[in-house]
């Protein structure tokens, strides 16, 4: 257990928050729900970010930017929208400050009264398809296919770091298509887009399937979704892409002329991910000595300790290591020579083992007698020692090892904690103590929101692998299932 970390077992809650901020991931901002991402965490969003803008341009996506600021009449287009989202809006209704009579204090300036108040963006379906109404005439003006990266504000009574902010990061992918066909295998693709990512760079296996109707989004025909399980077997929603059906285009009137002169409403997606995925990292990985970061998003994929007690010791260890470092930077591999003078070496193992660094390289000069370095993985905290001829191959090697391990471990979790039940009172049991429950559902609206009422699970999603024989029944009614679906208490 690391110093003045809550362990998880006593508290997971507290666990988490003491890991960020000991990490140096974030920390609270001054304005209540606010987060303040600090260098190293957003190092990690940065890795993320780019993996995902690559893949993105890659499936032929590009980006623009929208604005911050959405007229209020504009959520009125879409009811069902607007619906999903009214309790968290921001609202502007002056453009000016001034000073009070007495010049204590700042005041709206009531003749700046805004005609028309303006929504801080929660999302950007609305002024999108505003601008899409301009852009599209023709079928060869379709497909649209453009993501944003961009901040939201939606003004959340509960928040914790990462997971629920008033604030947040994220990209959203809004297209535009001639076809309901074009646009559900766009849905699908990028569905899988994230399942690679979370599953190969955040080493987090998923399950991928479609939301039932009260889960999906506020305006969309169909939500497909990835799940994950964190440390304490609670789900978190990873990832969500959109069939958006021809709502938004016809609440905006956005049509277009097909090959045959004829005027059709567009079909659209929309889809994204958001910086939740830092906490998932942190919960699915974490342990009592702080992050556990698979290599290919950990900022710092090794770090050098040189062990040293004078100026000469150092110059001799780092004259030995040079051509490591120099294999390293050639390989794109990232690294750090922690040569501060003024924190022991001790400090630097806990502080490096704290954020999660994958591989630890302790070299002094004993070492360097002996020709090798004490290598320390942070996946399994095992210690070894390699010899410093040839040690970059080993390196290398062990990175992706640590990578496969931890997808491994996570995965290995996730299914020794997911339950196939055929009775109520199992069914409870598990929800209580943790876990999924993978069960039949008769597909009733009623029956899952008496199901939540009673022990605050929800179904996270109907898995695409699903196969329910004619034999399941319904775990809560006993009728006969219309889905197979999985069940978890979630953030």
């Amino acid at each position: 257990m690391s110093k003045g970390v809550t362990p998880q077992k006593e508290d997971y809650s507290k666990w988490y928050t003491d890991v960020i901020k000991k990490a140096e991931l974030a920390d609270y901002g001054p304005v209540k729900g606010t987060m303040v991402i600090r260098p190293y965490g957003y190092q990690i969003w940065e890795k993320l970010k780019k993996y995902l803008d690559d893949s993105f341009k890659d499936s032929g996506h590009t980006n623009a930017y929208f604005p911050l600021f959405i007229q209020k009449s504009f959520f009125t287009k879409e009811s069902k929208h607007v619906e999903g989202f009214a309790k968290e809006c921001a609202i502007v209704t002056h453009s000016r400050l001034k000073h009070n009579d007495d010049k204590t204090d700042l005041v709206p300036d009531e003749n700046s009264k805004l005609e028309e108040e303006v929504i801080v963006r929660p999302t950007s379906e609305t002024v999108i398809w505003s601008m899409y109404r301009k852009w599209v005439n023709s079928y060869r003006d379709l497909p649209i296919l453009i993501n944003q990266w961009a901040n939201v504000v939606r003004w959340e009574m509960r928040t914790r770091l990462f997971l629920r902010t008033s604030e947040f990061l994220w990209q959203e992918g809004h297209t535009a298509h001639a076809s309901e066909e074009e646009a559900q295998k766009e849905s699908l693709k990028i569905l899988d887009i994230y399942k690679s990512t979370v599953e190969n760079i955040l080493a987090i296996p998923v399950i991928c399937g479609t939301k039932t109707d009260s889960e999906k989004f506020a305006g969309a025909v169909n939500t497909y979704t990835i799940e994950m399980m964190m440390g304490d077997k609670k789900a978190l929603q990873a990832g969500t892409s959109h069939y958006l059906g021809q709502n938004f285009a016809k609440a905006f009137d956005v049509k277009f002329q097909d090959v045959d002169n004829k005027e059709k409403y567009v079909f659209a997606t929309s889809w994204g991910v958001t910086t939740r995925l830092i906490g998932a990292l942190i919960m699915v990985h974490g342990d009592d000595k702080g992050l556990r970061l698979p290599p290919e998003i950990a900022p710092i994929q090794v770090v050098l300790v040189p062990i040293f007690k004078s100026d000469d010791d150092l110059k001799e260890i780092t004259d030995n290591v040079k051509s490591l470092m120099e294999d390293l930077e050639k390989h794109n591999v990232s690294y750090f020579f922690d040569d501060r003078k003024k924190m022991s070496p001790g400090f630097k193992f806990n502080e490096w083992e704290m954020k999660g660094v994958p591989i630890r390289l302790e070299v002094g000069l004993r070492d360097i007698k002996e020709k090798q370095l004490t290598c320390v993985r942070r996946d399994t905290s095992e210690k070894m020692f390699i010899k410093i001829h040839g040690s970059f191959n080993i390196v290398n090697k062990m990175l992706t090892d640590i990578q496969n391990n931890m997808l491994q471990q996570a995965s290995n979790f996730l299914n020794s904690n997911i339950h196939n039940v055929n009775s109520y009172d199992d069914f409870k049991n598990i929800i209580n103590n943790g876990g999924f429950v993978r069960c039949g559902w008769d597909g009733n609206e009623a029956t899952e929101k008496e199901i939540k009422k009673e022990t605050n699970a929800t179904i996270r999603c109907i898995p695409f692998d699903q196969k329910p024989s004619q034999d399941l029944l319904c775990i809560y009614s006993n009728e006969k299932a219309k889905f197979e679906v999985v069940f978890a208490k979630a953030y």
